[in-house]
């Protein structure tokens, strides 16, 4: 059973207390600094200021370094290097689509630029207002995950990255500061990974056959 250890805590304390190189991956989905609780379309979820700033650059620096390789989202507004390789998301969505059609991340990977392709209204329900799907982040972990290699999230947010590594069999670190975020994903994970499901009256009903 792969590990995955989650932590409630800013990530910055966190890097700072691992060696250089210690993950082969991290997957950082951090906010963008665009304010997305005041978008119009972006109204299902409880207002919070978390994109109201980007990461330092002392953020970013750590996640390379304690990372022997990094994919970053919405690394177009990030001072990160150039680098020939970069990962554009395909929202499968019209032009006149209300938000992006699609998004990038950044790398540091020495590869050509490739391209994944995936509705981004098939999943539903989220609880996250910048949730992204599970089957992107198994899509980065097949081709980036270096056949088992340690994952880190620094910015863990709905846990989608946490719920693809824990189903590819990937050992999986990562660090969310929101509590409300960190009992939602908590929550989501459980239920589909670990087949526990929560009831109002709080109470847990295991599911003994997830597939």
């Amino acid at each position: 059973m792969p590990i995955s250890e989650v932590h409630n805590c800013d990530c910055l304390e966190f890097m700072r207390s691992l060696p250089d190189n210690y993950f082969d991956l991290c997957i950082a989905d951090p906010p963008y600094g665009i304010g997305i609780s005041n978008n119009p379309f972006r109204q299902k979820h409880d207002k919070k200021l978390w994109d109201n700033q980007i990461p330092t650059n002392e953020v970013l620096l750590e996640m390379q370094r304690v990372s022997k390789h990094c994919i970053i989202w919405g690394g177009n507004y990030f001072n990160l290097p150039p680098n020939k390789h970069f990962i554009i998301w395909d929202k499968e969505q019209p032009f006149d689509f209300s938000s992006a059609m699609c998004e990038y991340a950044w790398s540091n990977i020495n590869s050509p630029a490739k391209m994944f392709r995936y509705r981004v209204t098939t999943e539903k329900n989220k609880i996250h207002p910048t949730q992204k799907p599970v089957a992107l982040y198994a899509w980065l972990l097949d081709n980036y995950g270096n056949g088992g290699g340690k994952i880190f999230d620094p910015f863990l947010g709905s846990g989608s990255s946490r719920i693809a590594a824990y189903k590819k069999g990937f050992d999986f670190y990562a660090c969310e500061l929101d509590k409300d975020y960190f009992q939602a994903q908590e929550e989501r994970f459980r239920a589909e990974c670990l087949g526990e499901n929560k009831q109002k009256d709080g109470s847990v009903i295991i599911q003994t056959a997830l597939f």
